[in-house]
């Protein structure tokens, strides 16, 4: 039997049986804007059926995930009927392994109120190597740097109500299930997800790529949108967008005469004539009304890589010469695209049914730095979604922040970015 009928069928079996792994928590913007960088490897990958793994080969957007989000919307119902779970005080300061505090037995509390500390760990006073690990885990599904540090970053996400965490469970439900009736007569498709900001390439029903991804600003939002990629743009140029020139190159060009002429990019007028810098008033708008293009090479804004599919706002996927910002935790800092990791293997895997397009053709291509244009022969699905809460096995869901305040009034505890 076809594997995405097998998994269709999980939406009619009988999820509500109650889980001890039920989960809450969120991260707080500007508490996590100063946040350092962590071990993000997933240490709690193990039983091969899935259940109870972090990180599987399912695409988030599956009936599996479906029916995982109702066995945990059902603990979380009895959860909240049983009053929810403890707050874990907050004046003590950071908690680490090692460290001996009467709080540690409300942080025990809670974990195990959530399935990542076993009940049987106890109520001890020390914070030994369970608590550490149960920690890490809290934070993996938060998608916080899992170092096993109780900070302020942590305690916000332990401290969000367990019936908030139901009601995100059920908006979201909502949207993963609409979209995997869309996505499952796809046989390839790509997914970003714009609170977490990742990427997955999903072939036969399965998560063939994730890509760490970059998008857009709480002010310059990524548009929720459903297209086909079409086309993969080998050292573009990059035409930059009018918003770009009103909100940041005029003012970096009354600060920085020389910004444009330092980063490659020319001027042109209506007619094709280019424009020098200095014959433009930089403290009026005559500027928008002036083609802005920067050369292909390593300093382009889109790199190595454009990747364009049809759409109403203007906006793609690329590579960045700026590699460091995909290491940052809150990775909302475009002004609308979306720029990948490694976006080269993505490259691959989308022009893999093009005739002459291996790994090695990309590489030479990209070296040569000469703008070459690539038609997909078979355009590959594309969906911008936005989901910020989903299951990924028995008593595994992940929250991220509600980044653009479209999860309506809960108490997330989220701040501006």
């Amino acid at each position: 039997m076809d594997r995405r009928l097998v998994l269709k069928s999980l939406l009619t079996a009988a999820v509500v049986g109650y889980t001890s792994r039920a989960f809450s928590g969120s991260p707080i913007s500007d508490l996590i804007a100063q946040s350092a960088g962590a071990d993000w490897g997933d240490q709690f990958d193990s039983d091969a059926s899935g259940r109870g793994r972090i990180t599987t080969d399912e695409p988030v957007l599956s009936y599996a995930t479906v029916s995982y989000m109702q066995q945990s919307i059902g603990a979380y119902s009895a959860i909240v009927e049983n009053g929810g779970w403890n707050t874990v005080p907050t004046d003590q300061g950071q908690l680490n392994i090692g460290m001996r505090n009467p709080v540690v037995v409300a942080l025990r509390q809670r974990l195990a109120a959530s399935g990542d500390l076993a009940q049987q760990a106890g109520l001890s006073q020390s914070f030994d190597t369970y608590v550490d690990a149960a920690v890490k885990r809290f934070q993996l599904r938060h998608g916080l740097p899992a170092d096993g540090v109780v900070n302020a970053i942590t305690y916000k996400a332990l401290n969000v109500s367990a019936s908030s965490r139901l009601t995100q469970l059920r908006i979201n439900l909502n949207r993963v299930t609409k979209k995997t009736e869309q996505t499952s007569k796809e046989p390839r498709f790509v997914m970003v997800n714009i609170p977490a900001a990742q990427v997955e390439a999903i072939e036969d029903g399965l998560v063939v790529q994730r890509h760490t991804a970059v998008v857009g600003k709480i002010d310059r939002q990524t548009p929720i949108l459903d297209s086909k990629i079409n086309q993969i743009i080998f050292n573009p140029y990059w035409t930059v967008p009018k918003s770009i020139i009103r909100k940041d190159i005029i003012p970096l060009m009354q600060r920085e005469p020389n910004y444009l002429t330092d980063n490659n990019i020319h001027l042109y007028d209506n007619k094709g004539k280019e424009v020098l810098p200095e014959d433009v008033n930089w403290h009026s708008d005559e500027a928008v009304g002036l083609m802005f293009r920067q050369d292909p090479g390593k300093i382009n804004a889109m790199s190595s890589t454009k990747i364009n599919f049809p759409n109403q706002y203007s906006v793609y996927m690329h590579d960045t010469p700026q590699q460091s910002t995909f290491n940052d935790l809150m990775r909302f800092d475009s002004s609308g695209c979306v720029r990948i990791q490694n976006i080269r293997d993505l490259d691959q895997w989308l022009l893999k049914n093009t005739s002459g397009w291996d790994r090695n053709q990309i590489e030479d291509v990209i070296r040569s730095r000469k703008n070459k244009s690539v038609n997909l022969k078979d355009p590959v699905p594309l969906h911008f979604a936005y989901i910020t809460a989903w299951a990924t096995g028995d008593g595994v869901v992940k929250f991220r922040d509600d980044i653009y305040h479209m999860d309506g009034s809960l108490d997330l505890a989220i701040g501006s970015n």
